[in-house]
């Protein structure tokens, strides 16, 4: 940052005479590399920062002539800040980069207006941008972490090591097999992925990465808890072996896929012929009669067959990973929904599910927008000088939490104080001799760029007040009013941001991760009660589950995971060294809520599917399975009612029922399709139990 922004200001202020394009290529690079917070390598920046050039420019050229009128400056603020805010929907990167390209348009849509200056803005933006791309390729390289799509390897290959030891005698997982298992399974967890290679953008290829990360960790649970004697199961393990041995070859960077690019799993290839050998193996497993099989043999059968469908579901996410919109030829509808969905469309169900008041994204974005917009009207009703450093204050120093922001803001008060009075010294002392300031600026910018991030935001305040003092003073002559204009033009941000904190939803995610969650329980328990009616009707039930139903499950959990998201980065208060004190498992809601969908479609497969469990159930199996499904949706009801912030839900007591575990009652004659259902229904019960467990943490 100091080299770039030290280099484009000198360049076109001493070498070509344009303060105009100085000042942006300035901010340009305090913008993008400052403000913005862009996760990734440098490399990985650098590829971002270039492909937000033409956005930047276009932000530039809009600011300019919106700021010709303080209403038509205000307008423009409120819909292209909330549109700012709001991309944050398409993944990390846009969310690091809002804040920047925020600062982007602020910096012209104030006067002067003056659109014959339009050409010198834009070149010093690009000058700007393009060193800022160059020292991010070039200078101090890191090393890059593994990619998700390598971890996802990983635990494929692990998943395959496993299964072959499942396979063989003892027919069980050593305890550093088991070990390896979880730490795979841990590690696709999006907490602990770099936030530049998680998978979450709306796309084809990162829907189906993060499939693959799911199907893959579900894989891994599934398979550390089978034991006992294979039985019948041998085949599908090894199956199970196979595939997931291509799949980590198809997902390994350096390898590449075995499959031809561009084909889902299917005959004519080491991958298509795994897929295959799977699914028949399963389909023989699963139409097999259950006979005089001793329930505890059948209840191994129906965990071989949720890992075979786990093994089959992350080889297709992969191959739809890789390959693309052209892997889609051969993948059927239902849980791969997106991989025949336009990119336009994809994204349009993204920003969709996020239009409402109960998006974390939505409520970020109306309250960053609103701020903005009142800091700009402020400043252009009062033309207060240098007023861009109120937008600013506003911009930076706005939190998620009103307790975050007005800790922020006290904070950021000091130091902009403390920094007042430095510059107020300086620019009496140094006076109008440039060269003092032009000499002490890059020192200074390295100093207040390495110092002010690692101290907190009140040096980050302090330090950045005397950097524009020198910055201004070198293109306009200053006296040390100038340190009195910045104070009262960051108090004057930061109580419209405290002000907008506390009136737009001011507890942040904590409440809405509550609602969402809840939600996402009360969804799933109707589709629990739908699944379980739909498989014990037989045949004629099936797909019934896969509609209005499905969609809003799908639609309650978006919105569950991206609050939980945002309130991994809210601190439980300002400034608090010790961590969230124990509560609610919000993760293991989480995956009952995957759980809930992946049960219902592998349980309730439509007709074109090859469903693997056509055996219609007698009564009693049915009559037990509806009452158990009954059972499991009134415990996820019980427990949504409990972490509903706006309900009185009472404590959810610990299972002690046995009525509540799956395999309690075993009717005599129950086909394998009842504990499939009952194995499925078994896991969500144990998800619900972690849900509420006393050891549970937020975390």
């Amino acid at each position: 940052m100091a080299l770039v922004g030290a280099a484009g200001f000198y360049l076109f202020l001493y070498g070509f005479g344009s303060p105009v394009a100085a000042t942006y290529a300035l901010f340009s690079a305090v913008a993008l590399a400052g403000l913005s917070r862009i996760p990734g390598t440098g490399p990985q920046r650098a590829a971002t920062v270039l492909r937000l050039v033409p956005v930047c420019l276009l932000l530039v050229v809009v600011g300019t002539f919106l700021s010709v009128r303080t209403w038509s400056a205000v307008a423009g603020m409120l819909v292209i800040g909330f549109a700012l805010a709001f991309a944050a929907v398409g993944g990390p990167r846009p969310a690091g980069a809002g804040p920047g390209l925020q600062l982007l348009y602020i910096l012209p849509s104030f006067p002067p207006y003056d659109p014959h200056s339009l050409g010198a803005r834009l070149i010093g933006t690009t000058a700007g941008l393009a060193l800022l791309v160059l020292a991010e390729r070039y200078l101090f390289p890191e090393p890059a972490p593994p990619s998700y799509r390598e971890l996802a390897a990983r635990a494929a290959g692990t998943a395959a090591h496993c299964a072959r030891e499942l396979a063989a005698p003892p027919y069980a997982l050593s305890p550093d097999s088991d070990g390896r298992a979880r730490a795979a399974g841990t590690g696709l967890r999006s907490l602990k992925v770099p936030e530049a290679d998680r998978p979450a953008g709306p796309g084809v290829r990162d829907r189906a990465l993060t499939h693959t990360g799911l199907a893959a960790r579900t894989l891994l649970s599934r398979l550390s808890a089978l034991h006992g004697p294979p039985d019948g199961t041998g085949e599908v393990l090894r199956g199970v072996a196979r595939l997931a041995e291509h799949t980590a070859d198809e997902l390994a960077p350096r390898t590449g896929p075995r499959t031809a690019p561009g084909k889902a799993p299917g005959p004519g290839s080491g991958s298509g012929d795994a897929y295959g050998e799977l699914a028949r193996a399963r389909a023989r497993l699963a139409a097999a009669p259950a006979g005089p099989a001793a329930p505890a043999v059948l209840r191994r059968d129906a965990a071989a067959l949720e890992v075979a469908d786990a093994a089959l579901t992350m080889a297709t996410a992969a191959s739809l990973a890789v390959g693309g919109r052209t892997a889609a030829d051969r993948v059927l509808p239902g849980r791969f929904w997106y991989a025949r969905t336009p990119a336009p469309l994809l994204w349009w169900h993204r920003i969709r599910g996020h239009a409402g008041r109960r998006s974390v994204f939505f409520q970020n974005a109306v309250r960053i927008a609103l701020a903005l917009a009142a800091a700009r009207l402020i400043a252009g009703l009062d033309t207060l000088p240098h007023g861009f450093w109120a937008m600013l204050a506003t911009l930076s120093l706005t939190r998620t939490t009103v307790g975050e922001t007005w800790g922020t803001i006290r904070v950021a008060l000091v130091g902009t104080f403390a920094g007042a009075l430095l510059t107020a010294a300086v620019l009496t002392v140094v006076g109008p001799h440039t060269a003092v300031y032009a000499v002490i600026l890059p020192v200074w910018m390295l100093f207040a760029f390495t110092v002010g991030p690692v101290r907190g935001v009140g040096w980050a305040q302090g330090l950045f007040t005397v950097l524009v003092a020198m910055v201004f003073a070198q293109l306009a002559p200053a006296t040390w009013r100038l340190a009195g204009v910045r104070m009262l033009d960051v108090l004057i941000g930061s109580l419209i941001g405290g002000a907008f904190g506390l009136l737009a939803w001011p507890r942040g995610a904590h409440d809405e991760l509550g609602r969402a969650v809840a939600g996402l329980l009360r969804r799933a328990a109707e589709t629990v009660v739908a699944t379980s009616a739909s498989v014990a009707a037989g045949p004629v039930g099936e797909g019934a589950v896969a509609g209005r139903g499905y969609r809003s499950l799908r639609h309650a959990l978006i919105l569950a995971e991206s609050a939980y998201a945002q309130f991994q980065s809210e601190p439980a208060r300002f400034g608090a060294a010790v961590p969230r004190p124990a509560g609610p498992d919000w993760q293991a809601a989480l995956m009952a809520g995957h759980h809930t969908l992946w049960g219902a479609d592998r349980l309730t497969a439509p007709p074109a599917a090859p469903a693997p469990f056509a055996a219609a159930l007698g009564p009693e199996p049915a009559e037990g399975l509806t009452g158990l499904g009954d059972r499991v949706a009134g415990r996820m009801l019980l427990v949504s009612a409990h972490l509903d912030p706006g309900g009185d839900g009472p404590p959810v007591p610990a299972l002690r029922d046995p009525a509540y575990r799956g395999f309690a009652a075993e009717p005599p004659g129950a086909p394998r399709r009842y504990y499939a259902a009952v194995s499925w229904l078994d896991s969500l019960m144990t998800d619900l139990e972690r849900v509420t467990a006393p050891e549970g943490g937020t975390r």
